[in-house]
Order: C-alpha cells, then sequence, then structure tokens
C-alpha cells in the first residue's frame, strides 16, 4: 500500500490514462471512413502501430507505456507489476480509452462500417491480442537486455501486423 502514496506511482497511471486516450483517439480516428470507398486498413494499422511505438517511447520510463490492459494483465501475470499498479493501470486505460473515443465521437461524423459478428469478432481479438501480448513481453524481457527504447519498434510493428490482418 505504500506505493498508492507514491507520487511516482500516481505519475505513472495519468500517463497509462494519457497514452489510452491519444491511443484510441488517433488508430479509431484512423480507422474512419472520411472519404467514398473503403477505409484503408494499412493507414488505420499503421495508425494504431506507430501511436504504440511513439507511446512506449514517450512513456516507457514513466509508466513502462502499457497503453493496453492485456499487455498490464500480461506484465501482473509475469511478476513485473504488483497487483496495486496494475489494477491503477487497467482502470486508467479504461477511462483513458473511453475519453479518447469520446473526444472522437463528439468530434466526427458516425463511421460507416461492415458489420462482424460478436463471436467472429471476439476471436480474431483474442488471437490479435494474443501476438501482441507475446511481443511485448519477450521485447521487455531483462533477459534479454530489452529496454522501452529498443522495444517501442517491434511493439509498433507488431501492433500494425494485428490490424493489417483484423481491422475489417
Amino acid at each position: 500500500m505504500r506505493e498508492l502514496r507514491s507520487s511516482a506511482f500516481w505519475r505513472a497511471v495519468l500517463a497509462e490514462f494519457l497514452g489510452s486516450l491519444l491511443y484510441a483517439l488517433l488508430g479509431l480516428g484512423a480507422s474512419l471512413r472520411w472519404a467514398p470507398g473503403p477505409p484503408s486498413v494499412l493507414g488505420s494499422a499503421l495508425a494504431f502501430g506507430l501511436a504504440q511505438a511513439t507511446l512506449v517511447q514517450v512513456l516507457g520510463h514513466v509508466s513502462g507505456g502499457h497503453v493496453n490492459p492485456a499487455i498490464t494483465l500480461a506484465f501482473l501475470m509475469a511478476s513485473q507489476v504488483s497487483l496495486a499498479r496494475a489494477l491503477g493501470y487497467m482502470l486508467a486505460q479504461l477511462l483513458g480509452a473511453l475519453a479518447g473515443a469520446g473526444v472522437l465521437y463528439g468530434v466526427t461524423p458516425a463511421p460507416l462500417h461492415p458489420g462482424v459478428g460478436l463471436g467472429q469478432g471476439t476471436v480474431v481479438e483474442l488471437l490479435l491480442t494474443a501476438q501482441f501480448v507475446l511481443c511485448v513481453l519477450a521485447s521487455f524481457d531483462d533477459r534479454h537486455d530489452g529496454r522501452p527504447g529498443s522495444a517501442a519498434l517491434p511493439v509498433g510493428f507488431s501492433l500494425a501486423l494485428g490490424h493489417i490482418f483484423g481491422v475489417r
């Protein structure tokens, strides 16, 4: 509980909130159908991947730059973060993503996307999240001398790969 009284803890939680807000705003904003024709899968994937790489680079030294509850959960399960920190991060990430989506909703017209069944979307999301989580864990593994600066590129590319495959 000492961790909860630390200013570094709250700075990291705020960083995760802001990172998730920016990630949702930029990634989802790039996925909207801004012009006639099909949405650009490559543009969306690059937006998500570059946003993740940028946020890992910018926030890595403050919070680790998780920006995603699945990543935080993986770090908790690997005993890389405390339960208090994981819960703080995940709450901040969820609120940040909602805030980012809310800002986007408030400033853009309603997007038109083809429908995907709930089961289909869930399976694809689980598989792509697993691929992403494995890349992040490997990139930050101390046994491989990983550092957030060097992890930003593979983490961002991993995310872009998942979006190129699964964004539609």
